[in-house]
């Protein structure tokens, strides 16, 4: 009678548990999993877009109620514009978004989450994180530490650096931060300019022609990604001036690695790890866990580690777009 008795109270309360568990994600429930990113202007958001994809195809074949919708943007506008049209027209219950620009999708995400959408934020950070359920990125922190202190020991404390940033965003500041953080430490090294080259290899082009032109003595560049790395080296060569010795670019791009394994160039000696892979898995990540009506931790940050021609072909994947 007592075991009988202890199984009614077991039974009654898991049903207590059934009835407060969210009705919206249970495990048998249809996903529609928007996800939101920047088009392919270069090759770091090629890989993006092919990571994307990749996570669609492989999980929507591993879960029949699951679908998921890419939409890539070419600015803020129209990212913010396809945000409305995942809500309104696709129904969507989860987004994984890579913002286009912090600020200027703070508020559009925050209106999707406020209409119930679970929302995971890539990379990108958003500048209000109340905006967001998770944040999953690369180590934006050691992407602006170890170049730093690659060009400190590299210059032995002594020389002038000029850098490129990227888009204006919380990963950015992350970036420049740490950098700076680690410069300021070494009085003997100055950071003659930081200006924006926006990721691109022509931006980063025109950027480097004036800083060539500004400043007769430059003995490192930090250009704080493989694309602007090579509109660098290119303004270089044409301005031919021998007292460079050292571009250290970042992210890992195929192209830079397979130069860094070579040794064809002798200004590039470094890099820093940074995958777009993190998209693929911030989609698994997202959706396994919503089709079984859990959480991810709020912030998983993805390790950058430094390459050298020493654990280059570690990180060289010559099928990937990046």
């Amino acid at each position: 009678m007592k075991l009988i008795k202890r199984m009614l109270a077991l039974g009654a309360v898991s049903m207590a548990a059934l009835a407060a568990a969210p009705a919206t994600a249970q495990k048998n429930d249809k996903l529609t999993l928007g996800v939101a990113i920047p088009a392919a202007t270069h090759s770091f958001t090629a890989g993006i877009v092919w990571w994307a994809n990749q996570a669609k195809k492989e999980l929507e074949k591993q879960h029949p109620n699951l679908e998921i919708i890419v939409k890539t943007a070419g600015g803020a506008p129209q990212q913010a514009n396809q945000l409305q049209d995942l809500v309104t027209v696709n129904k969507i219950n989860a987004l994984v978004i890579f913002p286009f620009e912090s600020a200027a999708l703070t508020q559009p995400v925050a209106q999707v989450k406020n209409k119930g959408v679970y929302v995971t934020v890539v990379d990108r950070g958003l500048t209000d994180t109340s905006a967001q359920d998770a944040y999953v990125a690369g180590d934006n922190t050691a992407f602006g530490k170890l170049p730093a202190e690659y060009l400190v020991k590299r210059l032995n404390g002594k020389g002038n650096i000029v850098a490129l940033r990227g888009i204006p965003t919380t990963l950015d500041n992350e970036r420049m931060d740490a950098f700076q953080s680690v410069i300021k430490q070494h009085p003997g090294i100055k950071l003659l300019d930081a200006k924006y080259g926006n990721w691109n290899r022509d931006d980063a082009f025109k950027v480097m022609q004036d800083y060539l032109t500004r400043f007769k003595h430059i003995d490192a560049v930090w250009a704080a990604d493989d694309d602007m790395a090579v509109g660098v080296l290119r303004a270089i060569e044409q301005a031919k001036r021998n007292d460079i010795q050292i571009v250290f670019g970042g992210a890992g791009a195929k192209g830079m690695v397979k130069t860094l394994i070579d040794g064809k160039n002798k200004l590039i000696e470094a890099n820093v790890s940074y995958s777009p892979k993190f998209m693929y898995d911030a989609i698994k990540l997202t959706a396994e866990a919503r089709l079984k009506g859990e959480k991810l931790p709020a912030t998983t940050i993805i390790p950058s580690v430094l390459i050298t021609k020493e654990n280059a072909r570690q990180f060289y994947f010559p099928d990937s777009p990046f």
